[in-house]
């Protein structure tokens, strides 16, 4: 059974090494991308961004269904080329704001059910859970792209550290 707070902390955790990833990579290398069919790094930074405040979004605003419009329209106004330092503390920031309006909903809220664009039906909890691990597979392109540039991650650099 999955347990709302843990699920918020871990989310916060993986957050936090999110904005890292977007801090460690030169400002100079943002729009990297290893071949020309992916995103850019900065691409897949603002993705993240969206996609978890937009979904979040549609989620406290009560809409049963996912559907992208509802999900774009609730994406933060970031431009573009925004600079790697602000795109870093607008992930922090917003998905701060997002968690304290996530803890403060009920269990019934969490056990309502909505339908994924892939038309699958879930409860609220479970989407939280499945808006992580988007964020996961997402980050672990930064962390690759990272890995391409020579940087290592900070999830590396922390398993590594002399104890």
């Amino acid at each position: 059974m999955v347990r709302l707070q843990p699920l918020l902390d871990s989310w916060k955790s993986v957050r936090a090494d999110t904005a890292q990833a977007v801090e460690d990579m030169p400002e100079a290398e943002l729009d990297f991308r290893p071949v020309p069919e992916v995103m850019t790094f900065r691409e897949i930074a603002r993705h993240i961004l969206g996609s978890s405040h937009g979904l979040t979004g549609v989620l406290l605003d009560g809409l049963e269904k996912m559907e992208r419009q509802e999900v774009t329209k609730r994406y933060p106004g970031i431009p573009a080329d925004v600079p790697g330092a602000l795109l870093a503390a607008e992930l922090r920031t917003r998905l701060d704001e997002r968690l304290a309006a996530l803890a403060a909903q009920t269990p019934e809220f969490y056990a309502g059910i909505v339908t994924r664009f892939d038309g699958q039906r879930v409860t609220r909890l479970e989407m939280i859970q499945t808006i992580k691990e988007h964020e996961l597979m997402h980050r672990s392109q930064l962390f690759l792209y990272l890995r391409l540039k020579g940087i290592v991650p900070a999830t590396t650099r922390r398993r590594q550290a002399p104890k």
